[in-house]
């Protein structure tokens, strides 16, 4: 419930809409006497969260600030996933160099994939009590330090050290997006930005290994963590200049009526508090529901500008050690929550389906009886980047789509799970991937195979894009179901999903190879499969019973952090 009504209105809306309002559920339209600011003077779309009459308010900032904070983000993020799962076309490399084997090697990615989920427990403390800004510059520059301490490693214990480097400083990259699109997005635009930050983000972990490929085999492994280098410093400055800090306080009607907050962030001084230039601002204010064109209720609803404060360092925090330790705790807890646990584990899953061709591509590929080069395998990779992009294209609009026709059909209220059906086609597409790719590599299907009348590359063309497609879009659903059911800890959300993803992910790097050599590829492919379409089941459960779920946790602090 992010429209942060005070009791007495959302009584009154509750009894004129004779229906119950929890956390999560919206109310998208103008309701008796109770009139909201809407997208533009023509529409009648009801905006959530309502912004503020502050022109620093990310959500009242003009287009070409939001587009400039969002290509920031999204460089960060590409840059960010490109390196740590970019080896697996590379291991050859590796095992000649470091005279190791393939087991050892893949465990160049497995550390750094746990790594970077954990490093997250420092990350969003860091951006919930200082900002998004400072932690994009920071872990620039850690990834900075890490890729060239790759490029200069000779020992197998070095690389690995800067494997260790490079996933600490990369965890952004898997929960800072996420915030900053609930920083500055609308509710009803959510599916589409949150579909483009994992086909981003899983698409720099496709495009990886087709340029390390490429560079491994004509120039170096060394110049390919060089050219790493040269696209962090790139992200820094782009941050330094073009990402204004994104978060924003939100007054719940608690802190107006003088009622101290157990939540952490009622007590931060953060961008979100006014300008230091512009302190006679009712920035603060709740929103009034009188009759009024939306211009004259917002007047800088896309307009605004970030102010010179959102463009320091870092946000000052009057309490950020008690800040800090309240975001430490937060994620373990929302493990409690049904509709977290539930994201997590689509979100781990499907992430897996894809983990599966980036670990297993040179052990299928560079065997007999194919013998492709580490070149050819990395530009297999472009059949998954091609899938993420129709994922990117499809999944958000979709899942945006169908939500709000839902929400007309249901009077104008907008529950989150209304977003949920939108995982059917893309299961299904899952499945088919799953199946093609376990049985081609297992059977040794020829690389050419009869498709109608054309002759094609079905495991790549058909598995490998169908892996991309999924990758793109399921985990976008199931997460941001989440975030729009728990907004307020929305970075939380993702260190839940991101460490539950990563714990598995790294299990399943030290298990999947010597699983392969001892059953063949069906056994560990075909369980993983099956397990995502277990977890993707639950779906119709929460579709059904979702707000029972968030009828159990409405009271809980959460909400008003």
């Amino acid at each position: 419930m992010e429209m942060n009504y005070d009791e007495n209105t959302l009584h009154q809306l509750e009894q004129e809409l004779n229906v119950e309002i929890i956390p999560g559920t919206e109310v998208m339209r103008d309701v008796g006497s109770h009139h909201f600011v809407k997208s533009s003077g023509k529409s009648d779309r009801v905006l959530v969260p309502q912004p503020s009459e502050d022109p620093h308010d990310p959500l009242n900032w003009t287009a070409w600030w939001k587009f400039s904070a969002m290509t920031c983000a999204t460089a960060a993020t590409f840059c960010q996933g490109f390196g740590p799962l970019a080896l697996a076309p590379q291991f050859p490399f590796y095992i000649a160099a470091f005279h190791s084997n393939l087991t050892d090697v893949v465990q160049f990615t497995g550390i750094a994939i746990l790594v970077l989920g954990f490093s997250n427990f420092i990350w969003v403390p860091l951006s919930t009590s200082f900002g998004r800004r400072p932690v994009y510059l920071a872990s620039s520059l850690v990834c900075l330090g890490s890729c060239a301490w790759r490029a200069r490693a000779t020992t197998y214990g070095s690389f690995m050290g800067a494997c260790v480097l490079n996933g600490l400083g990369a965890g952004p990259a898997e929960t800072i997006q996420p915030a900053v699109i609930a920083d500055i997005q609308f509710l009803h635009d959510r599916g589409k930005y949150n579909t483009l930050y994992f086909a981003f983000y899983f698409g720099s972990l496709a495009a990886g290994p087709i340029i390390g490929g490429a560079m491994a085999q004509y120039s170096s492994v060394a110049n390919f963590w060089w050219l790493n280098v040269a696209m962090h410093a790139t992200v820094f400055l782009m941050v330094l200049f073009g990402f204004p800090e994104t978060k924003w306080h939100r007054v719940h009607p608690d802190e107006m009526r003088g009622i101290s907050s157990i939540s952490s962030s009622n007590e931060k001084v953060t961008a979100g508090t006014v300008d230091e230039f512009d302190n006679d601002r009712p920035s603060s204010a709740l929103p009034d529901h009188s009759h009024a064109a939306t211009a004259q209720r917002d007047p800088y609803l896309g307009k605004g500008t970030p102010g010179r404060q959102q463009f320091k360092l870092y946000q000052p925090n009057a309490h950020p050690f008690k800040t800090i330790l309240i975001d430490l705790w937060t994620p373990w807890e929302l493990f409690a929550f049904p509709i977290v646990e539930f994201s997590s584990f689509v979100v781990s899953w499907c992430s897996s389906s894809f983990l599966t061709i980036n670990l297993v591509q040179s052990q299928a590929f560079a065997a007999p009886p194919y013998n492709f080069s580490s070149t050819s395998i990395g530009f297999m990779n472009f059949a998954v980047l091609v899938g993420q992009l129709i994922g990117l294209v499809t999944a958000g609009p979709l899942s945006d789509w169908i939500s709000m026709r839902a929400t007309r059909k249901n009077n104008g209220i907008r529950e989150p799970e209304m977003r949920l059906p939108t995982m059917i086609p893309y299961v299904l597409i899952m499945i088919l991937g799953n199946f093609i790719v376990a049985f081609g590599w297992q059977n040794h299907w020829d690389w050419k195979a009869s498709l109608l009348v054309v002759d094609i590359p079905v495991i790549v063309i058909i598995g490998w894009t169908c892996a991309g497609i999924e990758v793109a879009a399921l985990p976008a659903i199931a997460s941001t179901y989440a975030v729009d059911s728990y907004k307020p800890v929305a970075g939380s959300v993702f260190v839940s999903i991101t460490v539950n993803k990563n714990l598995w992910g790294y299990g399943f790097s030290k298990f999947i190879t010597p699983w392969i050599i001892s059953s063949g590829y069906v056994p560990p492919i075909m369980t993983n499969m099956s397990l995502i379409t277990l977890w993707c089941l639950f779906g119709i459960l929460f579709y059904f019973m979702g707000k029972t779920f968030r009828r159990w946790t409405k009271n809980s602090k959460m909400h008003h952090m």
